[in-house]
């Protein structure tokens, strides 16, 4: 019997010898090719880039996976809590591997074979991080062993807070969300620190199967789920029973958090960021590396910026009649559902979309596009209003079949089913205007003359409706909006503000063909000074001094001032038949307002990575002293400007005085009822297709066009001081409004002398209507009457013969600016 037992035990030993090989054959098998679980030590997950004004208020975030990386140290316990109730409680204990779970799990999943039901893994939170770092998702027992094995290591080589750090951060917790941190935002719209119990308890829920979980599609499920996991919280002595009854008694509370911009106003900015850090770093680095990027928005004057761009939009549409509806549903049921699908301007909420019901001579009877909960449904409520015969009064002369009809009633304009936007009339409970997207557009940009910092930016009547961004990427002729550049090239190459040119006929022949500018009203004044000239926008005059100097000059000027990289050297450009944009000139007129130094245009003062370190900074000035680590009675140290001076200071302050009188004297009067020192130039091209005007306090320059995206005719008279200024008017009466008034710098050495307006000779004392002009050291006015232009005949103009290389987009070009 001994024998036998014997027996018995040497071939057991033997088998349990042979099973222990295998085993270990196996398992060296699997472990021959295991992933280097080193790599975590050097884990950097794809992040979210979030970009901010200059306040600091959040403008947008792009991102791949929704994830914002958080040190295991910035987790509040409350939020540990729940994931190691739900996952892991035993996680702080075990080394890897949960036995006692384990063989619960390979328990039950023996009772369940035969029934198709999906294993259960009993995965720790270290076997998760080894799965979802390391390994693949797949359901086999090799991948699970190789998971064990990782775990084993992967807790020798770590902390525990380490894992769990990377556990929090790396799960995808579903709606684009990956990470507690950005979970906690998509969800709840707030930081791991706000998160109630209940809600620490649904996110925590969610890594099992967030769309089994789902909180709109399956509700119950998720409160189910939740509430088990607030339970676990409650067994575990994190919370207290009371709390854990008064969380689960709650609604999950989830308010999806919207995807892309966030500042209001602030779309076509942002979008103009995120092309310029792809354009600078690529698309990686934007939407996996976590930067953090300060623009230089003012949120402030860009909300200031959009109500004067659209005012002035609508203004000019409004006044060319109405176009029709959007489009037109049916309305012989539920009418919500059908509105719900029309797409509105998610940038205008206060223009919300309606259908009408009813359209009688008295008005309109709508029903309001319904609103949406955070599951995305539409709201069972109808919201129903009234638009008076008097409040779409435009409409009355609409379009038929491309031509302009008045109706006698509002019937004849709208029926029952078409779509309209209006908006809520003040003052009135149920009471709407019938509006219109306006059909012109244009661009505006508001800049620091100093820095080239952008501080608000227009692209259009709304980036929802187009995302075209008219402030940079439209090409447009500035017309007389260019003419400084010409006259600052002559200040600084001999001419005074006071020098005398024959404004009077000419004509400039081009082999065979000739061409004669005009002047936007047909006349020539005869002779009068360059001041004269820019501030009533001649043309003539305008096209005799670019002559006289040469447009080689004309073009080295236009590109010092980064109005155009290469220009023409054709004679019509000296009227701004060239294209350029919004951005450009904004730019060229800053460096005139700051006294002639060349700057670089920035959207963006400084970009930070993910570790909080500095990769970009806009502002280049050196600062000897600034890092000091003590006060030593040393002086305080001075930021030192190194950019480029391009313009002499004085000939910038002498077109910048030549400018004022735009203002107060010219072609934009309207805006001296601001009553501050304000210069600036209007700009009206060929056709009157587009009106500009841009100009400058001595801290803020502001330009803006209005015109078709396909240029087209704004009507006679539509010029750059009646459509254009307008608008800037709008913009500086509150951009301005709390800052105190600053006069323009006028240079040292410079000699003010008064002289004759119309003669441009030294005034005699007591002369009536002398004027007081500025002059550089070794100028002043002419002893002599001289004026450029003039035959020797006497005769009041001449005609010029250009050469065909100089002048041959002449008449392709047009004859650029008019006013």
């Amino acid at each position: 019997m001994i024998r036998l037992i014997g027996y018995f035990f040497g071939i057991g030993t033997m088998l349990a010898l042979l099973v222990a090989a295998g085993a270990a054959i196996y398992v060296s098998h699997l472990t021959k090719d295991l992933p280097d679980y080193e790599v975590l030590a050097s884990y950097e997950p794809p992040v979210t880039t979030r970009i901010h004004a200059s306040d600091g208020a959040l403008m947008g975030e792009f991102a791949r996976e929704r994830r914002l990386f958080l040190p295991i140290q910035a987790v509040p316990d409350r939020v540990k809590a729940a994931f190691l109730s739900a996952e892991d409680k035993n996680f702080y204990n075990h080394p890897g591997i949960d036995i006692t779970g384990l063989f619960r799990a390979v328990a039950t999943n023996f009772r369940n074979m035969g029934s198709g039901r999906r294993p259960v893994g009993a995965s720790t939170i270290t076997q998760q991080v080894a799965k979802n770092f390391l390994l693949t998702s797949s359901q086999t027992y090799d991948r699970k062993i190789r998971e064990m094995i990782l775990a084993f290591r992967i807790e020798q080589a770590y902390s525990k807070d380490r894992i769990l750090e990377l556990y929090v951060n790396e799960i995808f917790f579903g709606l684009g969300a990956y990470g507690v941190a950005g979970a906690a935002l998509t969800y709840f719209d707030k930081s791991v620190n706000e998160l109630t119990v209940a809600e620490a308890a649904y996110l925590a829920a969610l890594p099992k199967g967030p769309s089994n979980y789902h909180p709109f599609r399956h509700t119950d499920r998720a409160i189910e789920r939740r509430n088990w996991v607030i339970d676990q919280m409650v067994a575990n002595g994190y919370v207290s029973p009371e709390e854990g009854e008064k969380a689960k008694a709650g609604p999950l509370g989830v308010t999806p958090r919207r995807n892309g911009n966030y500042l209001f106003a602030g779309e076509y900015f942002t979008e103009e960021v995120r092309r310029e850090i792809i354009s600078r770093y690529g698309e990686n680095a934007l939407y996996e590396g976590g930067l953090s990027v300060r623009t230089t928005l003012d949120p402030k004057l860009q909300l200031i910026a959009r109500k004067a761009m659209q005012h002035g939009l609508v203004k000019y549409d409004t006044l060319r009649g109405y176009r029709g509806p959007v489009t037109s549903i049916d309305i012989s049921g539920d009418w919500g559902p059908a509105l719900s699908e029309v797409k509105d301007l998610d940038d205008v909420p206060e223009w919300p979309l309606a259908v009408v019901l009813e359209s009688s001579d008295a008005g309109l009877k709508i029903g309001l596009k319904p609103k949406r909960q955070a599951s995305g449904a539409i709201v069972e409520e109808r919201e129903r209003g009234t638009v008076a015969k008097e409040d779409m009064s435009f409409a009355m002369r609409h379009m038929v079949d491309g031509k302009r009809v008045k109706a006698n009633s509002p019937a004849d304009v709208l029926k029952p089913g078409d779509v309209v936007f209006v908006e809520k009339k003040g003052g009135s409970e149920s009471g709407y205007l019938l509006r219109q997207p306006p059909a012109v557009s244009g661009g505006l940009v508001a800049m620091d003359p100093h820095t080239g910092r952008v501080l608000a930016m227009v692209g259009g009547f709304s980036y929802s409706g187009s995302e075209f961004n008219r402030a940079t990427q439209a090409l447009r002729q500035p017309g007389s909006a260019f003419k400084p550049f010409v006259y600052a090239a002559a200040l600084d190459n001999g001419y005074t503000p006071a020098s005398v040119i024959m404004d009077g006929p000419i004509t400039i022949h081009i082999g065979t063909t000739s061409w004669s500018p005009k002047n936007y009203d047909g006349k020539a004044a005869g002779p009068s000074t360059l001041r004269s000239g820019i501030e009533r926008s001649r043309n003539l005059m305008t096209v005799r001094l670019a002559n006289d100097m040469g447009m080689k000059l004309v073009a080295e000027y236009a590109e010092r001032f980064g109005v155009y990289d290469k220009m023409p050297q054709h004679i019509a450009m000296s009227l701004g038949s060239g294209e350029t944009t919004v951005m450009r000139m904004v730019s060229a007129y800053s460096v005139m307002a700051n006294g002639g130094r060349q700057i670089k245009p920035s959207l963006i003062d400084r970009i930070q990575d993910r570790y909080g370190k500095t990769v970009f900074k806009h502002d280049e000035r050196g600062c000897e002293g600034c890092v000091a680590t003590e006060w030593e009675n040393q002086a305080e140290p001075e930021l030192v400007d190194n950019s480029e001076q391009v313009l002499d200071p004085m000939t910038a302050y002498q077109i910048t005085s030549m400018m004022e009188g735009v203002v107060q004297r010219g072609t934009a009067t309207t805006l001296a009822e601001l009553g501050r020192p304000l210069a600036g130039k209007t700009g009206t091209t060929n056709d009157e297709k587009d009106a500009w005007f841009i100009g400058y306090t001595p801290n803020l320059v502001v330009g803006l066009y209005m015109g078709y995206d396909k240029p087209t005719p704004l009507g006679k008279g539509s010029t750059g001081g009646g459509l254009a200024a307008p608008i800037f008017k709008e913009f500086m009466t509150e951009a301005l409004k709390d800052r105190p008034i600053v006069d323009f710098q006028v240079p040292e050495g410079m000699k003010l002398i008064a002289i004759n307006r119309k003669t441009g000779m030294r005034a005699e004392a007591g002369e009536p209507g002398a004027f007081v002009e500025a002059f550089k050291p070794g100028t002043g006015p002419a002893d002599s009457y001289w004026v450029i232009g003039m035959g020797e005949d006497g005769t009041s103009g001449y005609g010029a013969e250009l050469s065909p290389q100089a002048n041959k987009a002449i008449i392709e070009g047009g004859g650029g600016g008019l006013y």
